[in-house]
């Protein structure tokens, strides 16, 4: 733990105490970082940390992302539904589409807490591959609905199913340091826009080749087969993803099991699973908390409305339905791009602010040439940008505030939040967009949004600077004294050895 004398030299932001101290509870911690036991120091090997790193990567990363995907394409088979039969069958108007979508959001909403923090009770294996098992079922019997009303109620069940697998980026952290996370954040969460894409290709075949077959309409073909799937992919994660690095059991050695101990400890885990109730509220009283939640809100009003009405918004730019479905993969691909890009950006130069604000730049462009121009292939390239910059604000801010709040409630909270709070915002996005083709409303709702986030980027970085040097002048104050006596999973981020990544 840090000194505790006035003759130690105080660390830079960019810098961290070593957290395994950080997480002990004791209340006599060692008066300087020399003190500390040998059995607690780490030399690190680098073939072993690459070794285990590449094996991490290799267990965790395609499930983790393989479940993303399947449930961003249970998200968004609803708006490729909707042009291939959907509304004309059960006669939907647009009221009745947007309500749809947004009780699929109210569900994640309600569930989202337990969702997030019950993840290491429920074990992280289990609850994944119950949610895909369960929505996946729900999808599948989708397509015997015969009226609005049947719709909204399954919506509503396959949100609160999907939910229990938001915490996808909680459950990475349990696993990877800071300089890994937003990248590894990235690849999973660019299954989003992957999934999308094969969504969009997956309703151009059906649209193409099984409208009408078996006297279905497209839209049924639609969800039966994207409900099989997660189903069946689903004991594939029951069996083979871990739970968390101290239950490790097969796969790796017992040196690398007590590398990725290490690894999780300086990423700020701790193995205490138990919810400290007093926690989850009482980080609403943090002014950086509220900078997080607009940067969210407005990443999530834009990227809400994209995706569930993208096929619909490029068939207002003249395309037919079916060439509309096969145009959103592009789109998707343009956000994809934009993910991977920026996510490594901000891993490379640690400039979490600073990226966000840039990826917004794209976004604001894109909506401003949505709004005032006309010419189709200038709208289409318009909306390949917006994409560009929209889906990373996602993994971006979630990585970054993954960063800035530590302890297990603490963290898992704000991360849970950023499922709450934003997701209001992608219900008001999906009411906005009721006006097409052109969706001139819908668009300037999303362009203050992205001037919202890029003004907010900037000012948490500036408020994160403010804070780590408030933390260094008063590193050796009595009040940061009498905080070394708490660990960090009591106090979290306001621990006084803890520095923000700005």
């Amino acid at each position: 733990m840090a000194s505790q004398s006035t003759d130690k030299v105080s660390i830079e932001p960019a810098e961290y105490r070593d957290p395994t101290l950080l997480l002990q509870t004791n209340t006599s911690p060692p008066s300087s970082i020399e003190e500390v036991p040998k059995e607690e120091e780490e030399v690190i090997d680098p073939k072993l940390d690459r070794r285990v790193k590449w094996k991490l990567d290799l267990f965790i990363l395609p499930l983790m992302s393989s479940v993303y995907f399947f449930a961003t394409m249970g998200k968004s088979d609803l708006s490729n539904a909707k042009i291939a039969g959907l509304s004309e069958e059960l006669n939907l108007s647009p009221s009745d589409y947007s309500n749809a979508a947004t009780v699929f959001l109210a569900a994640t909403i309600v569930f989202q807490l337990p969702g997030t923090l019950l993840i290491r009770r429920i074990r992280p294996n289990r609850q994944f591959s119950g949610a895909m098992i369960v929505w996946g079922f729900l999808t599948a019997i989708t397509l015997l609905v015969k009226n609005s009303g049947e719709l909204l109620a399954l919506r509503f069940l396959i949100g609160g199913a999907e939910a229990f697998i938001q915490g996808g980026v909680f459950y990475l952290s349990f696993w990877y340091q800071y300089s890994e996370y937003a990248t590894r954040g990235a690849i999973v969460s660019s299954m989003s826009t992957i999934a999308g894409a094969f969504n969009g290709l997956i309703a151009y075949a059906i649209t193409k080749d099984l409208d009408g077959a078996n006297g279905w309409r497209a839209w049924r073909w639609i969800f039966l087969i994207e409900g099989i799937a997660p189903i069946a992919f689903s004991f594939i994660v029951l069996l083979l993803l871990p739970s968390s690095p101290s239950a490790l059991t097969w796969g790796f050695s017992d040196e690398e099991k007590k590398h990725i101990m290490r690894r999780s400890a300086r990423a700020h885990n701790t193995a205490e699973p138990r919810v400290k109730l007093n926690q989850i509220w009482r980080i609403m009283l943090d002014f950086h908390f509220w900078l997080f939640m607009l940067i969210a809100c407005g990443g999530s009003f834009c990227q809400g409305s994209l995706s569930n009405f993208l096929p619909d918004i490029i068939a207002g730019f003249g395309y037919d339905d079916v060439n509309a479905q096969l145009f959103t993969t592009i789109v998707y691909v343009c956000g994809c791009v934009g993910i991977l890009f920026f996510s490594r950006v901000a891993d490379k130069t640690n400039a979490r602010g600073l990226v966000l604000a840039i990826s917004s730049v794209a976004s604001i462009v894109g909506y401003a040439i949505l709004i005032w121009v006309k010419q189709r292939n200038a709208r289409f390239a318009a909306t390949c940008l917006v994409a560009f910059g929209v889906y990373p604000n996602t993994v971006l801010s979630l990585t970054w505030a993954a960063m800035s709040f530590v302890g297990y409630t603490r963290r898992g909270s704000v991360l849970a939040f950023f499922n709450i709070f934003p997701h209001l915002f992608a219900i008001s996005g999906t009411q906005a967009y009721q006006d097409p083709p052109y969706y001139s409303i819908g668009n300037a709702a999303a362009l203050g949004m992205s001037i919202l986030v890029f003004v907010s980027s900037i000012a948490l970085k500036m408020y994160m600077v403010y804070m780590n040097k408030k933390k260094r002048e008063n590193q050796f104050s009595q009040q940061a004294t009498e905080q070394r006596e708490k660990s960090i999973e009591e106090i979290g981020d306001h621990h006084p050895d803890f520095y923000y990544t700005s």
